[in-house]
């Protein structure tokens, strides 16, 4: 089982586990394109948040998390047509009250680009009354698709909501992408995660690729090393693009020996 994999390698080093619902495009626009209804949609983010939800009472003995995904309203990759923080607020309230009511424990935003959309989703959050992660994606320089640097990002978001997430986190880029930003003084303490790509290549490359690059576990492993030593509070790790079951097996058993 799919989901039982995560669960075993998080029992075998004694942690907890975060679940993301898979509904990182289970919004408006990308559900229209689909032939979804707001209703539909509704029911699907209810259910991905039912699936989570039975797996936890079947493995009583393991932290599970409950997490809501949500992802961009446009590419993940390109700002495009960018909203305001309230409009990107409205847009994405009526996933996120999916979630809440469906017993989530908490939303994670992935792979944003812009700070404005950002905000808008911690103010959803904070108004539905449930914890937010916000995850930033870079570019191979470390710097956001909008080409504002990572740390003024963090610090707009939290100036923006009065630091109404519960934690950022840092999602779709290789730590060589951003590791080098880490070395200069920025709000640090407030990333808790990072859900690197096992491949080292750009965004514009992995559109434009034919073949999964799934990187090297080891290296990979040795990154998120690497990374806790310039982020004091990282406790949640995962992967993104070319990642699989074998990567987090990898990173997990790295992390845990050298804790």
């Amino acid at each position: 089982d799919y989901y039982q994999s995560f669960i075993d390698i998080a029992r075998r080093d004694g942690t907890g586990v975060v679940f993301e619902t898979p509904t990182w495009r289970a919004n408006p626009d990308w559900g229209t394109q689909l032939g979804y209804s707001a209703e539909q949609l509704d029911q699907v983010n209810r259910q991905a948040v039912d699936l989570l939800r039975s797996l936890s009472a079947k493995n009583p003995d393991t932290t599970i998390v409950k997490s809501g995904c949500l992802g961009p309203r446009g590419d993940g990759y390109i700002v495009g047509d960018g909203m305001s923080a309230n409009e990107a607020a409205s847009y994405h309230s009526a996933q996120i009250s999916s979630f809440a009511a469906a017993g989530a424990d908490m939303v994670s935003a992935l792979t944003l680009s812009y700070v404005d959309e950002a905000i808008g989703i911690s103010m959803a959050a904070q108004e539905a009354e449930i914890p937010v992660a916000i995850s930033f994606t870079v570019e191979t320089d470390g710097v956001l698709p909008s080409g504002q640097g990572l740390a003024d990002a963090i610090t707009q978001v939290d100036q923006g909501t009065n630091e109404s997430p519960a934690y950022y986190m840092v999602n779709c880029a290789h730590p060589a992408h951003f590791a080098d930003v880490l070395n200069a003084d920025g709000p640090w303490h407030r990333i808790r995660g990072v859900r690197a790509n096992a491949s080292r290549m750009s965004h514009a490359e992995l559109d434009n690729a034919t073949e999964l690059d799934r990187g090297d576990e080891a290296e990979l492993a040795s990154g998120y090393l690497a990374l806790g030593e310039a982020l004091p509070n990282l406790a949640v790790v995962g992967g993104c693009c070319g990642t699989d079951i074998r990567h987090i097996d990898a990173i997990s058993a790295a992390i845990t020996k050298n804790s």
